[in-house]
């Protein structure tokens, strides 16, 4: 039986971290919330945010705006966000509406306040191996495999999902850490061949229970970065109650790598705050 890797336990002992440090600090640092629209799951995905802002006494604020909003009026959002010195962090949360463009809405929010890491700037530099904001959910897998004394170096890593938010930051931080990284996707000829071979195992697509037990090597470490709803059950892109049988590690969904999200942006709004004020 697999040790089931404590997403949420782990979580609480990076805010109490974090918790000490803002104690630290000058000011509180803030965090700015972008929504557009009224999708569910990213209202409940901001409430998260602002709870967890709650928790560490940093500074919350909410904008949203309907469905309909034009590109012009929400990048004058984010720049009026830019300049105001009260605000360290901005996130826009995705989904957006078709008619709007992540990459050029993202791309107008001032980097060293973009704690999602997903301005070019900040991507640009996790790919030449200097990373400055990183990507929540990557950095999150990562604390996740350190805080439980995870051997990444040498191992075969293998991403199910090339996404600019988890598969593609992720492969460049497995590859600063030594790891031995395959990326697979819809066009993957041999998924099965490709994760059977992993030492360690991150699914990030959004297939509910995609990875099934015979598709695993055993005692292999098993990310499961999904979460999908089925039959008002939310359940990852892993078989859990199959594949917890033939993994050495596994995180379950809920409570595994989701809290880490959440904990990695606090983090990484502490982090601009700094950047901010020239501390780092």
């Amino acid at each position: 039986m697999a040790k089931i890797i404590d997403g949420k336990g782990i979580a609480d002992k990076i805010y109490e971290e974090l918790k000490e440090e803002v104690g630290t600090l000058k000011d509180k640092p803030g965090l700015a919330v972008i929504l557009v629209g009224d999708d569910p799951a990213s209202i409940v995905y901001v409430r998260n945010k602002e709870r967890a802002c709650k928790r560490l006494g940093l500074n919350y604020k909410l904008l949203r705006f309907p469905q309909s909003i034009d590109r012009d009026e929400l990048i004058s959002n984010i720049r009026a966000l830019n300049k105001d010195e009260r605000v360290n962090g901005i996130i826009v949360q995705m989904p957006l509406p078709k008619h709007l463009d992540p990459f050029d809405i993202v791309s107008n929010i001032d980097p060293l306040k973009d704690v999602d890491g997903l301005h070019p700037d900040n991507l640009g530099m996790l790919l030449s191996g200097k990373p400055r904001i990183i990507p929540c959910t990557p950095f999150g897998i990562i604390e996740l495999l350190k805080r439980e004394n995870i051997d990444i170096k040498g191992k075969n890593a293998v991403i199910v999902g090339r996404s600019n938010l988890v598969g593609k930051p992720l492969f460049h931080l497995l590859l600063s850490l030594d790891a031995t990284v395959t990326v697979c996707h819809s066009k993957t000829s041999d998924l099965k061949g490709e994760t059977h071979r992993a030492d360690i195992l991150v699914c990030a697509v959004g297939v509910p229970r995609l990875i099934t037990a015979d598709m695993v090597k055993e005692g292999a470490i098993v990310i499961d970065v999904g979460i999908n709803r089925v039959d008002d059950k939310l359940v990852g892109d892993v078989d859990f109650e199959e594949v917890k049988n033939i993994a050495g590690a596994i995180t379950p969904v809920p409570g595994g790598v989701g809290p880490m999200t959440v904990a990695m942006l606090m983090k990484n709004v502490i982090t601009a705050y700094r950047l901010q004020k020239g501390e780092v």
